[in-house]
């Protein structure tokens, strides 16, 4: 080839790695030390993408809980953790630990459900497009005929002098609420525009268990949920997983219905319009939960099983005792619709192949530092998260180590291949005493830390890091913001917005071989820095005084 032809492809291939170079650059930051900045240099891109490839295959089946391809997953993990030379910290000196679930499956064509009104015909509902339910307790075959009581918001909050059950017994009752709650912009009402924990369809179950529910029916709205139908329809279509023994998980319908078919329900009762509603139900002293002149008429049959998932933790020991650091990320996604037609395999790359491919990496960087952590250095990859959070529960419950010796969880769920970040998210970072390190290291690398875009998403409560937090670990998730270079935010804000209309809990999140990686090693090259600063600290990282979270972990503290 004449060398006028090849010398201008040599100019950009140099270039193009320089560019690389200089984005895969770890910045000097004080407390790292040469021998970790060189290592937390060493995360590569392609590794990642080579992870992520593998864990989002059709072999490994969705990596639904208890499946096969679960399996395949769990072992694969814990072969690459031995492999770096990490210890294990799982069950009876393995790396894995053991999740017990019970797996219940509605059988949609022999389930059936109708509102039957004090007077008028019964209205049938279609599973699937209308309602979706699970019969928590694992019983085969379930039969109740049983009053609606409407509760609002499903919600009772002394600190915000909130109570929706206040005057009303719903034992033996069907609980109707809405999803999220009342709406706010005043920071010491239910956080203003933050969505907090009673806003979760998680912690509606749990009340109205508590309170001695039969079942639960939430309205769905996709402008409060901040997803679509399709999304609980598909959560819900597939096998749901529980705890076993959960005291909590009692509930005969664990619900959700269509917004229309909310409206039909409201009519049937005599009340207004289903917008206007859930309006009045979020002003202060404007509700009052009521008994409806309608009943819910069910017939539930049910596939179940008890089984077993794991999840996969791994320690390196570092210098010293005290300020261990946690890293997580779930494995687990939603498996094989038997039912659906076409592709019916939810690969889950995004979500969460790219989490765990990171935390992979990350752990193999710290596990071939020159140096040792200046402490004990854990991490889990979970399972079952998608059913409820359920792994990271589990874990929390039965940690390796006390909860107070934890100084930091830094999770990862979910992260694109966008090109080179310009901006981070950190949400609930800003709620513990690491925050002001946590805004100088984003600086130094060069990270814009990108506010929530949907506060009243819930974001926080809806990843791993909150089963930690539910314990008293200070923990976050370290996600991309929408700044990438090249693009304007409008960009970034479009691309996430496609994929959670077109790819999110579908069979389409699939690894995409044109994808460009360099979102996932800045992102762990960021974590991997956090975490050996969070770890040579003198103080533990706390929650910051009055935060939700602060109380436990006080209790904790004091074990």
């Amino acid at each position: 080839m004449p060398t006028g032809k090849l010398l201008p492809g040599l100019i950009l291939a140099f270039a193009a790695t320089v560019a690389l170079a200089q984005h895969n650059n770890v910045p000097a930051v004080q407390g790292l030390p040469p021998a970790a900045r060189s290592a937390a240099q060493s995360i590569d891109p392609a590794r990642i993408a080579a992870q992520e490839r593998f864990l989002a295959s059709d072999l490994l089946e969705g990596r639904g809980p208890g499946t096969r391809g679960d399996k395949l997953a769990a072992d694969y993990i814990a072969t690459q953790f031995e492999l770096f030379g990490l210890k294990p910290a799982g069950d009876n000196g393995t790396f894995l630990q053991k999740v017990p679930l019970l797996a219940v499956h509605t059988i949609e064509d022999k389930t059936k459900f109708a509102f039957v009104p004090a007077s008028g015909a019964p209205i049938d509902l279609k599973y699937g497009t209308e309602i979706v339910s699970k019969d928590q307790t694992g019983n085969p075959t379930a039969d109740f005929d049983a009053p609606i009581v409407y509760v609002g918001y499903g919600i009772n909050a002394p600190e915000y002098n909130w109570n929706d059950y206040a005057g009303i017994d719903i034992k033996g009752k069907i609980a109707l609420m809405i999803v999220n709650e009342p709406p706010s912009t005043d920071e010491k009402f239910f956080n203003g525009k933050a969505l907090t924990y009673y806003g979760r369809w998680t912690y509606k179950y749990e009340e109205a268990a508590r309170r001695g529910a039969v079942g639960v029916i939430l309205i769905h709205r996709s402008d409060l949920a901040s997803y679509g139908w399709e999304v609980v329809r598909n959560s819900q279509a597939i096998e749901k997983s529980y705890l076993q023994a959960d005291p909590l998980a009692t509930l005969r319908a664990a619900a959700w219905i269509q917004h229309d078919v909310a409206e039909q329900l409201f009519k049937a009762a005599g009340l207004g319009s289903v917008d206007d509603e859930i309006a009045r139900a979020g002003k202060p002293g404007a509700f009052h939960a009521v008994e409806l002149p309608v009943r819910l008429r069910a017939h539930i049959e049910s596939r179940t099983r008890r089984y077993d998932s794991t999840n996969v933790v791994a320690k390196l020991s570092g210098s010293a005792l005290g300020n261990v650091v946690l890293y997580s990320a779930h494995y687990d996604h939603l498996g094989i619709d038997p039912d659906a037609k076409g592709d019916n395999i939810y690969n889950g790359a995004a979500d969460n192949a790219s989490g765990c491919a990171i935390l992979i990496e990350i752990a193999r960087a710290y596990a071939q530092n020159a140096i040792k952590p200046p402490h004990d250095v854990y991490f889990v990859s979970v399972t079952a998260e998608e059913q409820g959070l359920l792994g990271s529960q589990y874990f929390g419950e039965h940690l390796p180590i006390p909860a107070r010796q934890i100084t930091l969880d830094i999770n990862y769920d979910m992260v694109m291949p966008l090109g080179i970040p310009l901006s981070v998210s950190l949400a609930g970072a800003e709620r513990t005493t690491f925050w002001p390190q946590t805004q100088s290291t984003s600086r130094i690398f060069d990270l814009k830390i990108s506010p929530d875009p949907d506060p009243s998403a819930g974001h926080y409560y809806r990843s791993d890091h909150f089963s930690l937090a539910r314990v008293g670990i200070p923990a976050f998730t370290i996600g991309s913001g929408t700044l990438f270079e090249g693009h304007d935010e409008a960009w970034g804000n479009a691309q996430f917005k496609d994929f959670v209309a077109r790819h999110y809990h579908q069979p389409s999140d699939e690894f995409d071989p044109k994808g460009d990686y360099r979102a996932h090693s800045r992102l762990a090259q960021f974590g991997f820095v956090l975490g050996w600063l969070a770890s040579a600290q003198p103080q533990s990282v706390e929650w910051n005084t009055g935060d939700e979270f602060d109380a436990p972990r006080k209790k904790s503290e004091a074990r």
